[in-house]
């Protein structure tokens, strides 16, 4: 993913900012051994002293005459994980303890911060250990050698006498030892090594082990700062309404009652919304209750899920941009004497993150400050200095920790409102959704409709398979250069890639965009292509009459690591043993296989139904090849968070329209998995020398099949649209 508009000045030139930054993060952090590298490729280098002058860094490492060690880079953290999982990549090679290591957001640079896998400085894909896990390993080894070669030339010794053991030179011979602290001067002066040999595997000591997340007693003891705890002296709060039909205009507004409330400041009209300013946030929503406002609510007035619908049908009449042609998938289904097909929904999806949306802006003559956790921070500069005037790097981004990112924070239309209302005033702004405006006014992950078909053999195996996918394009508003033929790779990730050995293959894509905005929803791709893809193989099995996963097991053999997590998920599930039903209802087991994100999975659900139709997911097993485990205690947390998530989505997850509205507005009816309904979950990691799969998105796409697999174990029900609870319901 690419995001850079065509306004870029030239002087965000990759090298200018980088140099100019790391000069300033230089004086920041005072004495030390400052290390540039690129996480890009192998490159590395020590400003001013041996670096080559044509290098362009996108991390540093700085350690301190304290002996600790500060990385800036370009990720943030939301939950995943990142500020744990990275400092143990420069840790293992340091040689220091990880406690010692600390991570800090990099000031916006989308050239010089860029992301190695997605082209931008962005945070999301499942990417931060993916790309970083070479990289991060290669810098903390330049560092080590360069601080023994110092302590080697003080004992004037040879550097093969020494190694580096827990933040410490010793020399072998003699047992000598030297902290780092006391070498990072001298080593500062040294150039830095072109090349480096990593530390076999075996002998890791951090990476692979548990390690408690670095950030955790922070965010127990409420010290950490998200981006809604900013303070800045002189701030006001804002909270805002927006049309309630997207595409509406604001035409007028009467605030008469508003001006009663104590602690109301002012009214902030802007082309599609409106903000009240007050004192706190309780006055400025008292507030904005009290404003009478009139909408035109534009052409989108009559929107609704069934106009949508219907639309989005017809839509998928169309042929398709082919985006996978393998043999003759049409030809041999259309000839084919046993076949079995079937149509798929999926709904628009909120983000609901537990942080409201939220961004402080002051907007001066001679500059613009904003303070917000953002995935995308090169982008919230961009827009604001389009919406200012001012020139690019007079926008300074104060980027924070985000209470939950699942790609809604990869969009930037709350900063750029924010700025608009700060425009308006001479003092500092923090603008605040509520709830209801958040789910009212989100970036929905996109309607999906699919046709899928397969021709089958005497022994139900499938011989032909046919995906036809319509649905928004993400990838068209957000990185056009990505879309190939038609083709939005987004859109299709997980239904391309099929691990089941099918010799025809035939998959294509039919845009087609609703009257609002649509967004990445964690898992992208994958949440949507995964369920239906994982459903399908669930039906055929069933068609075939054979057990889920023998039927899978049979049609994995040219993919032996999806074929082995599918084992050990089977054994570790004692799948083969029937669940008890209970007193008043039913139960079932499903399976479903992923890969994505560089991860392969297979989760088992257990459910209940009860005489009413509800479900209850009771338990899951999950055993994750992800290559090497960089921290298996964040792997786990993070299959068990995406699984909960993916779980509330499948269930519940749905936005409906009427009148141009969105139905729902908090979690009332908006609904989420509560704590006393969360299912035990069991991880298995299966040992692995790849390199590290993404783990922060991939136990999201892999459950929601899995349950709705479960369900039709359970009920004989097949659910082919989400969600899963109204499903039941209403059929």
């Amino acid at each position: 993913m690419h995001m850079l508009p065509e306004t870029q000045t030239a002087d965000t030139a990759r090298g200018d900012v980088s140099r100019r930054d790391f000069l300033k993060l230089s004086s920041g952090l005072g004495i030390g051994l400052l290390l540039e590298f690129s996480l890009l490729g192998t490159a590395c280098s020590k400003l001013g002293i041996g670096g080559k002058q044509e290098f362009t860094p996108n991390a540093f490492i700085h350690i301190d005459q304290d002996g600790v060690v500060t990385i800036v880079a370009h990720k943030v953290e939301m939950g995943q994980g990142t500020y744990t999982s990275m400092p143990m990549l420069i840790a293992e090679e340091l040689e220091v303890d990880v406690s010692k290591v600390k991570l800090q957001h990099a000031p916006p640079d989308d050239k010089a911060y860029g992301d190695a896998l997605l082209g931008a400085q962005i945070t999301g894909g499942s990417t931060s250990v993916r790309g970083a896990w070479k990289p991060l390993r290669e810098a903390g080894a330049r560092a080590r050698m360069m601080l023994i070669q110092v302590a080697a030339d003080e004992w004037k010794v040879r550097p093969e006498t020494c190694y580096a053991e827990n933040g410490e030179v010793v020399h072998q011979p003699t047992g000598r030892r030297v902290p780092y602290g006391d070498l990072v001067e001298k080593a500062s002066r040294l150039p830095a090594p072109s090349a480096v040999t990593l530390k076999d595997p075996k002998d890791f000591k951090i990476i692979g082990k548990p390690v408690h997340r670095l950030d955790a007693p922070s965010k127990v003891n409420g010290t950490a700062e998200f981006g809604i705890d900013v303070k800045v002296p002189d701030m006001k709060i804002a909270t805002v309404s927006a049309s309630p039909v997207f595409g509406g205009k604001l035409v007028s507004v009467d605030d008469s009652e508003a001006k009663k409330i104590q602690g109301f400041q002012q009214v902030i009209k802007l082309d599609n919304a409106v903000a009240v300013i007050a004192d706190h946030m309780w006055a400025a929503k008292q507030s904005l209750a009290a404003l009478k406002i009139t909408w035109d609510e534009g052409e989108h007035a009559g929107f609704s899920s069934a106009s949508l619908r219907e639309d989005i049908a017809k839509a998928s009449e169309a042929k398709g941009a082919v985006a996978k042609n393998t043999g003759n998938a049409p030809g041999v289904i259309a000839s084919a004497d046993k076949k079995l097909e079937a149509v798929y929904e999926l709904p628009f999806l909120a983000h609901a993150t537990m942080e409201p949306i939220n961004c402080t802006v002051h907007v001066q003559d001679d500059g613009c400050d904003i303070w917000v956790g953002t995935q995308v921070p090169v982008v919230a500069q961009m827009v604001a200095a389009q919406l200012t005037g001012l020139a690019q790097d007079k926008v300074r981004i104060h980027n924070h920790l985000l209470g939950g990112g699942f790609g809604r924070r990869l969009e930037v239309d709350s900063v750029a409102q924010a700025v608009s209302i700060a425009k308006q005033v001479n003092f500092p702004v923090k603008v605040v959704w509520t709830r209801e405006e958040d789910i009212q006014h989100d970036m929905y992950r996109p309607y999906y409709y699919d046709h899928i078909s397969a021709a089958i053999d005497e022994h139900g195996n499938p011989q032909a398979w046919q995906h036809h996918i319509t649905g928004s394009s993400i990838m068209a508003r957000f990185f056009p250069a990505a879309v190939k033929d038609g083709v939005d790779p987004d859109a299709v990730e997980g239904a391309t890639d099929l691990q089941y050995a099918v010799p025809n293959v035939y998959v294509d894509y039919v845009r087609h965009e609703p009257p609002l905005p649509t967004a990445f929803w964690r898992g992208v791709g994958p949440t949507h292509n995964i369920f239906v893809v994982e459903s399908f193989i669930d039906e055929l099995a069933a068609k075939a009459g054979k057990d889920p996963v023998e039927y899978r097991l049979a049609l994995l053999k040219n993919a032996p690591r999806a074929k082995a997590v599918l084992e050990l998920a089977a054994e570790k599930a004692n799948w083969s043993t029937p669940l008890a039903a209970p007193a008043k209802g039913k139960a079932g087991k499903g399976v479903s296989v992923l890969f994505a994100f560089g991860t392969y999975i297979a989760q088992v659900v257990e459910v209940e139904v009860d005489a009413d139709q509800q479900v209850r997911v009771k338990k899951v097993v999950c055993v994750v090849d992800c290559g090497y485990t960089v921290n298996p205690d964040t792997v786990r947390a993070q299959m068990e968070g995406g699984i909960m998530f993916g779980i509330t989505g499948a269930l519940w997850g749905e936005i409906n329209f009427e009148q141009g509205r969105v139905q729902e507005s908090n979690f009332h009816n908006y609904r989420m998995m509560r704590m006393n309904e969360a299912p035990v979950v069991e991880v298995h990691l299966v040992p692995s020398q790849e390199n590290p799969g993404g783990i922060g998105e991939p136990g999201t796409s892999a459950v929601m099949p899995a349950v709705a697999n479960a369900v039709f174990a359970a009920t004989g029900k097949r659910v082919r649209k989400l969600p899963i609870a109204k499903a039941l319901t209403t059929t």
